[in-house]
């Protein structure tokens, strides 16, 4: 299974995307040549807002403007105005936007005419949909941060991106100008800011869980500190495993062992949680699907054992996607959620990232709370995708360099929430 597998070091992300010489008067000529953001700077913050009627999360890249958080998009995309430059097809940013092409989605062939422009091909998160559209670039504006407040706004010029037709939008929340991609790729957003700023080459994200008050994105060094009693560095507190890559797709894939309920293991075949020899399988995380999807081999044993394990509660009526619902006048509470059964999903090396109450289910009436996950069909792409409802309220920290990603799977557990980072303006 290894050979399927691809180190981050091997993913083009050096220094000369931004560098190339084929671009620096094209560069100049829109930004006059000045690298406009503080040297000090060793992170930087943004707020993450969810949509509550798309349950789809948006990251501020500039003061006014909403992106589509998107953890396995390769790009940040968005409609461009009529007059926007362009990337020469020859050169090294053009080579890094093509290498994760998207599956099903038509090559334009290069036009055979002086100067060749790059063609990339942003991908609707949601729908699928993709599209063809010219590689450009564009400046976003973030704040520094000392790991407790926003600091001093950071302009970041040169941030390579793809323009995408205003149809590409269709689904995504109003708010939305693009989507703003993750992923482990070149022109990906963290890999750009790591590149341009000298960061430390780690993100972490916290999804809250309403649209009240936002929940945070960071980019760089730690230490990350939510308000608490007393305040609380979530890096110290956080469990480690590794990122799976692979080659055909630039989303970050956990070694997932097996799924339990209450301390139980869910019967099925542990090999079903693995990337095949085509590279398709594996159990991915996403901010774009709003429950966990389960492949209806692995589901159907899930549901089984968790129906099981809480048999005592009493039904409600199911209420689509949804497999199981109970009556949730019926349900204790506690400081992490409901009190029901806790599910595992059992990590390689022994850990496992627990999902408690608040995370597993989903209230969707004022009587009723349902099994937040939810069957893909016996043919689904992934075996498992993690989704957003089981990521609100997580501390997840993508650390890029060595591969791992640090989770804490709730906050909850200790007295504060992923609303809680205090993004008033340091004096």
């Amino acid at each position: 299974m290894v050979d399927h597998f691809l180190n981050w070091s091997s993913v083009a992300t050096s220094e000369s995307e931004a560098r190339d010489p084929d671009l620096e008067k094209i560069y100049n000529s829109l930004h006059d040549g000045q690298e406009r953001f503080p040297p000090e700077a060793k992170a930087l913050v943004a707020p993450i807002t969810k949509d509550v009627s798309t349950s789809l999360y948006t990251v501020a890249l500039n003061t006014d403007k909403q992106f589509v958080l998107d953890l396995a998009g390769p790009l940040l995309w968005f409609p461009c105005p009529p007059k926007h430059p362009t990337v020469p097809c020859n050169s090294t940013a053009c080579a890094t936007a093509g290498a994760f092409h998207p599956p099903g989605c038509p090559r334009i062939a290069a036009i055979n005419k002086q100067p060749c422009t790059c063609t990339a091909y942003p991908v609707n998160p949601v729908t699928g949909m993709c599209s063809s559209d010219d590689l450009t670039f564009t400046s976003v504006t973030l704040s520094s941060t000392d790991g407790k407040n926003p600091t001093t706004a950071v302009y970041v010029p040169k941030v390579f991106s793809s323009c995408a037709p205003k149809g590409l939008l269709s689904s995504l929340p109003a708010a939305a100008v693009g989507v703003a991609g993750l992923a482990r790729s070149g022109l990906a957003v963290p890999s750009q800011l790591f590149s341009k700023l000298y960061l430390k080459k780690q993100f972490a994200i916290c999804l809250p869980s309403s649209g009240a008050a936002p929940g945070a994105a960071f980019f760089g060094t730690e230490p990350f500190y939510f308000l608490a009693a007393p305040p609380v560095d979530v890096t110290a507190r956080l469990t480690y495993t590794t990122l799976l890559s692979n080659p055909r797709n630039p989303a970050y894939h956990l070694e997932v062992k097996g799924l339990a309920v209450n301390r139980e293991a869910v019967p099925f075949l542990s090999r079903m949680l693995e990337f095949d020899s085509l590279g398709h399988g594996g159990v991915m995380i996403s901010t774009a699907s709003p429950y966990t999807t389960l492949t209806s081999h692995i589901y159907r044993p899930f549901l089984k054992a968790f129906a099981a394990a809480t048999k005592a509660i009493p039904r409600a009526p199911k209420v689509k996607p949804f497999g199981l619902c109970l009556n949730s006048t019926a349900l204790g509470s506690t400081r992490v959620g409901y009190g029901v059964p806790q599910i595992d999903v059992m990590l390689a090396g022994g850990r496992n990232w627990t999902i408690f109450g608040a995370n597993s289910l989903k209230q969707v009436d004022k009587d009723t709370a349902c099994l937040a996950f939810v069957d893909g069909g016996p043919k689904a792409e992934q075996a498992m995708v993690i989704g957003g409802y089981q990521l609100e309220n997580s501390f997840l920290l993508f650390d890029l360099a060595r591969s791992r990603l640090g989770f804490l799977s709730t906050l909850l557990g200790i007295m504060t929430t992923c609303s809680n980072f205090n993004f008033t303006v340091k004096a």
